[in-house]
């Protein structure tokens, strides 16, 4: 079978050789941890692993889109001390970071956020300034034209926009507003969140619409990331007053135009808003995190059918454990694997605490899963 056969067999829960084998990436200290540990050095890999082949993973092609604003605001350091710096972000964004542990970019902990750039209707429409859809730099027509061809005679599964790309209603209201502010404002300033979910579906549609009139992609991520460990950061009625309609309006025109599976990209335990993500065209969830409650795939799967793809769910907890823990894991998705609608990746980017001869047992171990061998697990 061919890299996309297989992968459409197994959304459609048809028979396959095996499993895709896929990965999302790494902290940049875990490369740092593994670099020194004995891994291979190719391109940078923490980002989806790109140029590294050590692991045998699939292939897949992501479409490129530039879907962030146009122009930035400046990058700068407000303050800075011995321990943290106070910086004003790309996206308006002010936050206080650690900066020990810094590495390639990327913070050990998560920064304390102080500022956002949206605080009333008056900052929104200034904001929507930066976000011209019709810009031709953010797609890059010319690269896509010379792979075309290849895209309409491809061999493995090919994806609108990389990772973070095409963010959804609650991530990007979030960036602009904080969570605290964003929560208060469902109440407070109703007519403000309504114009935001209108807008952020109109921008992705016509931002993706010159790509689908050349080219159908297999599916697209929505990032959300709109819940914490116990449950959504909104009420599913919230949801469905202000987030729901342009959903699914959004998701239609996604699969009008030949996109063939829309997937949700959130961390935490989104269950409560399950339904109303399918009733909008959802087909699928991404990546399942397990130390949120009730994020078991086998859960859900009984729960919500076959509808409802899954992919992610892999304790990367476990994976910082012995090997007997992580082959005891694997084997708890053996019922998923033999049904189809699932391709099991590590739960997020797989952190600093797991091992390279962890990581590379929990692949080898994984492969056996995935090619159905579950007595070699």
């Amino acid at each position: 079978m061919t890299h996309l056969e297989r992968f459409l067999n197994v959304m459609e829960y048809k028979p396959v050789d095996r499993v895709p084998n896929w990965e999302v990436g790494c902290w940049p200290q875990t490369q740092d941890r593994w670099d020194a540990e004995g891994l291979s050095r190719h391109k940078v890999y923490w980002n989806w692993f790109v140029g590294c082949e050590e692991f045998g993973f699939d292939p897949r092609e992501f479409i490129h889109l530039d879907s962030g604003m146009k122009p930035p605001f400046d990058v700068e350091v407000l303050s800075r001390d011995e321990r943290y710096e106070v910086i004003r972000s790309a996206n308006g964004i002010v936050t206080r970071a650690l900066i020990e542990g810094t590495s390639r970019g990327g913070r050990a902990c998560m920064d304390e956020y102080i500022g956002f750039p949206v605080e009333n209707q008056a900052d929104f429409d200034a904001l929507k300034k930066r976000y011209i859809a019709s810009d031709l730099t953010r797609r890059e027509e010319y690269w896509q034209e010379l792979r075309l061809d290849g895209w309409k005679n491809r061999r493995h599964p090919l994806i609108l926009g990389e990772n973070c790309t095409t963010l959804g209603f609650y991530w990007r209201m979030r960036e602009w507003m904080g969570t605290e502010a964003l929560s208060f404002a469902f109440y407070d300033e109703p007519e403000l969140i309504h114009d935001m979910c209108s807008f952020i579906a109109d921008y992705t549609i016509e931002l993706v619409r010159p790509t689908l009139e050349k080219i159908a992609p297999d599916y697209v991520m929505i990032n959300e990331d709109m819940a914490m460990k116990s449950g959504p950061l909104l009420a599913p009625a919230t949801y469905k007053e202000f987030i729901y309609p342009e959903m699914r309006r959004l998701v239609d025109f996604l699969k009008a135009n030949g996109v063939k599976y829309v997937f949700v990209d959130t961390d935490g335990n989104s269950e409560p808003l399950i339904p109303l993500l399918m009733d909008a065209g959802v087909d699928g969830l991404w990546p399942i995190e397990r130390a949120s409650v009730d994020q078991d795939p086998l859960f859900l799967r009984r729960k919500y059918g076959k509808a409802l793809r899954l992919t992610g769910a892999v304790d990367k907890r476990e994976l910082a454990k012995d090997k007997k823990a992580i082959s005891a894991h694997l084997r708890t998705f053996i019922p998923l694997i033999e049904e189809g609608g699932f391709i099991p990746t590590v739960d997020h980017t797989v952190p600093p605490d797991v091992s390279l001869e962890n990581f590379r047992y929990y692949i080898e171990k994984k492969q056996h899963l995935l090619n159905f061998e579950f007595d070699r697990i």
